[in-house]
This record gives C-alpha cells, structure tokens and sequence, in this order.
C-alpha cells in the first residue's frame, strides 16, 4: 500500500489546505467546535461552502461560534449543537436530532491527562469522552453517513497513542492505579483502532475513516492539565512531533474532510498532512504498531459495542 504524500507540510493552515475547494451542498459535524482546533476546523469548512454544526457541551456557546463564523466566512450555513461526549443521553439527543444525509464528520473534542475523574456510570473519564463519545456518535450517524455515499470521518488522536495500548481487561482503571498518561496513551490508540475497524466494516457504505496526530498545539486548553515539555521534544518535527498554531494544527484535520488529495484513503493515519511512517521508539512521530493492529481494533470495536450499551 502506497504512503500517501501531499504538497502540505507541518507549516501549512487550514485555509491553505482548503483553497479551491468547493463543499457547496456538503454537510459536516464538528465536536469541540467551540474553540481551538476544532472551531478553526468548523471555520475551514464553512469558508468552503459546507453547512457546519458546530457541535460543544454548551449549547450558548456553540450557538455564539456559529454566529462568529457565519460572519467571519459569509456562510449562513452554521448551527449549533449540543453534545456531551462524557453523557450518553446527550449523544443519543444529538443523533436523535439529526436528519438527512452527512457527509463530513470530525472527532474533534478530547480531553487530556485529567486527575482521575469518572463518569455517573463509572467510566473513565479520558476513554469515556475521546473514544467512548464518539464512537456511540459515529454509529448512531452511521445511517446518515452511508446516506451520503461518499462521507469522510476524521478522527483526532494523538502522539501520544505511542506510550501505550488499549488495556482491555482494565479500560477504567478500576484494579490497576489510575495514571493520567497511560490512560490518554489507551484514548488516543484506542481512537486510532476506531479508524482501523470502520474502515473495514464501512467501506461498502463508502465512508472513509482516518485518524490523525494534529501536532503539539499551544493555547487550545487541551494541555492545561500539563507542564511544558522538556527539550527532548524537538520543535522542528525532525525527530519529535512538529509544534504548532492552531490554524496549522487544523490543517491535517481539514485535509482529511474535504480535499480530493486523499480521495479513497481509508483507515490510515496521518500526521503533518501526510501519511504517516511506522513509529520508532524514542522518536516522537510516527504510528505504533498496536494502533493499526487488525485484531486489536475488532476487540476494541466489540468491547466498545458492550460498554455503550451498558453491558458491562
């Protein structure tokens, strides 16, 4: 399977990605739209014609960035959503509401390194909002999806996924001590198993499913949990992964919802607008064997499948 390459780089904004492209009569989800990579995502989009719902916990808010972005693009097309990750009634509410065909859908909205923090059902928070969230989203829009024939999931996980596994016999924490790191490491893998899984069971509907690390971007409030990385971690992207702005770390993002650039690339996960490489150990880039893992995404999919139908 030929890696795929593109023109783009660690550099390139997500309005460079999205010139000349024309969504016009394609409609798209965005979670965590309210802010950071995933507003700019939304933004992106609408310049380009796309109907957005912006989707975030607070519907207030998401209601104000639709508004900002309808103004900032000309794009009438934006509306708000509200959406829980970490609350299953609000992702059933959000699936509920939704009508019609949909032809982009971003996994945006994650959280990272929390203290140790549960559900009301007693999930794990990290896994519960970054993997649990929206794979209870993405199949209860799987109808929708297949509807548009030719629909794009883009999945935001990290490279962070390279310090560790999904822990199947212990996904809560609930025998081994919690540690803040490993369980983002089992969220973010676990989201690239999710791309690795829908790829295959949904490549006849004809939805694409591709997993992404957006970079190390400052002021979203994702790392706010987190001291400043050391020295090690190369800013340069030459030998860890690349820092970035927000309009640079939408980029992949953007590239993977809307340009013909990767056109039926399915399952596959990208970095700096490119297909990624293997992992190698002590080098911050690249994709670790345990995420793309076929047998591990079908186990992840099935005990996915129990766990947001409360069979425990």
């Amino acid at each position: 399977m030929t890696q795929i390459t593109t023109p783009f780089g660690a550099r390139s904004t997500a309005s460079d990605v999205i010139a000349g492209v024309d969504l016009t009569g394609r409609r798209a989800v965005v979670t965590g739209a309210t802010m950071g990579l995933g507003r700019e995502t939304a933004r992106a989009l609408a310049s380009a014609g796309a109907e957005v719902t912006v989707a975030g916990r607070a519907l207030e808010t998401a209601t104000d960035v639709a508004r900002e972005i309808t103004a900032e693009t000309g794009n009438p097309l934006t509306r708000a959503g509200q959406l829980d990750l970490a609350d299953p009634a609000s992702v059933a509410a959000f699936v509920a509401d939704w009508s019609g065909p949909l032809h982009i859908l971003v996994n945006n909205a994650g959280i990272m390194a929390t203290p140790e923090l549960r559900t009301p059902s007693g999930r794990e928070l990290q896994f519960a909002t970054n993997h649990l969230g929206h794979f209870a989203l993405a199949i209860g829009l799987h109808d929708a999806l297949a509807a548009a024939g030719d629909a794009r999931v883009v999945v935001l996980s990290s490279v962070g996924h390279v310090n560790g596994p999904v822990r199947f016999d212990d996904p809560d924490f609930t025998v081994e001590p919690y540690d803040p790191w490993l369980a983002y490491a089992q969220s973010k893998t676990a989201n690239v198993l999710f791309a690795v899984e829908a790829a295959k069971r949904w490549a006849a509907d004809g939805i694409a499913v591709n997993a992404l690390n957006p970079g190390r971007i400052w002021g979203t409030g994702l790392g706010r949990h987190m001291d400043v990385p050391p020295a090690s971690f190369d800013p340069s992207g030459k030998s860890g992964v690349s820092e970035k702005n927000i309009a640079q770390g939408s980029a992949t993002s953007v590239l993977l919802a809307a340009s013909p650039l990767v056109d039926g690339a399915t399952g596959r996960y990208f970095e700096d607008c490119q297909e990624a490489g293997p992992h190698t150990p002590g080098v911050r880039r690249g994709v670790a064997a345990h995420a793309l893992d076929p047998d591990s995404a079908r186990t992840l999919w099935d005990l996915s499948v129990r766990l947001v139908t409360g069979d425990r």
